[in-house]
């Protein structure tokens, strides 16, 4: 294992409002040129924490809603439909790989969430819907409740040189969709000087899967399987389902 720092006092603090564009309607959908795909950003109004958008969709459209959200809070998501084959996923910042799938897991979702960012709620109908030219109409509510935790400036806990990190390690891992154990690149955001952060681990497939410590403790992750976890001297073992695998050094989240 190698664990690298940056003692650069330079760079900027991660941070991402929660900032949105108008609500949807579903006049404002429907006076829409017909396309498949399109992308919203909820807005909430000032003080609310929840927001409700309407729209409709036929065979292969759908619609991508944009909730930019902070690790650490809640996200809410329920979806009332017309069309019983109608799902939303919820995808995590940057990541193509839901980390909620409604086709397999019904059409209510609620996480803490790991980083900060644009999370991405797509409303879809199944193929075979979409095969038969199907539509609905639907209402979708969402909530994004709670304190976000903050990064720790670079004026306390130095970046990484470029970049919103404050370390990185080399870690032995199972990354998702490549079944043996082998090396991956990882890297922290630290939220406090108790061992509070996002653990950022890319794998040599390209995909990234992040892992929210809270006070040395992981408590969430931007995968759909559940999180399990053990020890083995200085390590954190962060198991995501069956299939993935994560030894987490103690130093990389807390610092040394």
């Amino acid at each position: 294992m190698s664990l690298s720092q940056s003692h650069t006092a330079t760079g900027a603090i991660l941070g991402v409002a929660v900032a949105f564009a108008l609500p949807l309607s579903t006049a404002a959908i429907t006076a829409q040129p017909a396309r498949d795909a399109r992308t919203e950003r909820v807005q909430f109004a000032h003080g609310a924490t929840s927001a409700q958008v309407k729209g409709q969709i036929k065979g292969s459209q759908y619609v991508d809603y944009q909730v930019g959200a902070l690790a650490g809070q809640t996200l809410t998501v329920k979806l009332d439909a017309t069309n019983a084959s109608m799902y939303f996923n919820v995808n995590p910042p940057d990541s193509d790989v839901s980390m909620f799938v409604g086709s397999t897991s019904g059409n209510s979702f609620t996480g803490l969430l790991p980083t900060d960012g644009d999370y991405t709620i797509r409303v879809y109908l199944m193929r075979s819907a979409g095969r038969r030219n199907e539509s609905g109409g639907y209402t979708l509510t969402v909530d994004a409740t709670g304190r976000g935790l903050a990064p720790l400036p670079a004026s306390k806990d130095a970046l990484v040189a470029g970049t919103s990190f404050h370390a990185s390690a080399t870690v032995t891992c199972v990354p998702p969709f490549d079944q043996k154990t082998q090396q991956c690149q990882a890297f922290v955001i630290r939220r406090g000087f108790d061992g509070t952060g996002t653990v950022e681990v890319r794998g040599p497939n390209g995909l990234k899967r992040r892992i929210l410590f809270v006070k040395g403790q992981p408590a969430a992750s931007d995968s759909p399987d559940a999180l399990t976890v053990s020890r083995k001297g200085d390590l954190t073992i962060v198991n995501l389902g069956t299939d993935e695998r994560y030894e987490i050094p103690d130093a990389l989240v807390v610092g040394g």
